[in-house]
């Protein structure tokens, strides 16, 4: 006997009840996969609807934390401006801002850097074009500090100030690294420095004359390019190499270029010590 099945939408539920009494169990499985197609389709069809844009609720809060990003990049640049001053009263230290390559910037190196891993605070970094102006800003996070087998015992401003294109490539080439001997680089504390000791690749200064003690050199481990912040001020997706090599001039930027000093081209490439 031939059994000719209506598809199941063209038949109410009652009558799916009574056919399937009728029906052999291969004919009553057939009309439950029909009957399962058309919702399954409609489910399908309704998925993109319910994903396919953010809600306003989402795109306000996206739009509120770039602003408070870029709000938090302009901050520190302009909390670098005090820092630089500062360091200007320092002796020896205008003359080593005029030969200076690129001059990176903390305002508040915390207490959690002193810890395995901790992030010890944002940066600024600036370096000089070859015309003897300062670039956009590019921003950076540090971790510990290491002075020989033990770290600062207190937080406050630091900055780092690049001597040479090696020191400034390991910021403009690399999204993490260490300024430290293993790393092939000279990191000298600046008090010392001061006392007669040589120059090397970066020298760095502190604001908390207690925090490096009497080491001559010093390690800066787990340096991060913060693409975020950086990202937040120049309005627009860039890497660190692209920030800082920009030929446009971001005025936001002006202050802290004219606390850092312009110096002449030559002496700048030529790396002679300028009253050291």
């Amino acid at each position: 006997m031939t059994y000719v099945m209506p598809h199941p939408a063209m038949l109410p539920r009652a009558a799916w009840r009574g056919l399937a009494f009728r029906l052999p169990a291969a004919a009553v499985a057939a009309l439950l996969i029909l009957a399962c197609q058309p919702t399954a389709a409609m489910a399908q069809a309704s998925q993109p609807a319910r994903t396919a844009r953010a809600t306003p609720a989402q795109t306000a809060h996206a739009g509120d934390t770039a602003t408070r990003r870029q709000q938090a990049a302009i901050k520190h640049v302009d909390d670098a401006v005090g820092v630089v001053q500062t360091m200007h009263a320092d002796a020896g230290m205008p003359a080593l801002l005029a030969r200076a390559h690129g001059v990176f910037i903390v305002p508040a190196y915390g207490r959690a850097a002193l810890g395995i891993g901790g992030a010890g605070g944002a940066g600024v970094l600036m370096i000089r074009r070859p015309d003897g102006t300062w670039s956009n800003p590019a921003f950076f996070d540090i971790g510990a500090i290491s002075i020989g087998l033990q770290a600062g015992a207190e937080g406050g401003p630091i900055a780092l100030v690049l001597l040479n294109d090696k020191a400034v490539d390991s910021f403009r080439k690399r999204n993490n690294f260490s300024l430290s001997a293993d790393a092939g680089l000279t990191v000298v504390n600046f008090a010392r420095m001061a006392e007669g000791s040589t120059a090397g690749d970066v020298v760095v200064w502190s604001g908390n004359k207690g925090l490096f003690g009497s080491a001559v050199t010093v390690g800066i481990n787990d340096v991060r390019f913060n693409q975020r912040l950086t990202e937040a001020y120049d309005g627009k997706p860039v890497t660190a190499q692209q920030a800082l090599d920009s030929t446009m001039t971001d005025a936001r930027a002006d202050a802290l270029r004219k606390a850092l000093g312009n110096a002449p081209p030559a002496a700048v490439r030529t790396g002679k010590p300028g009253g050291y």
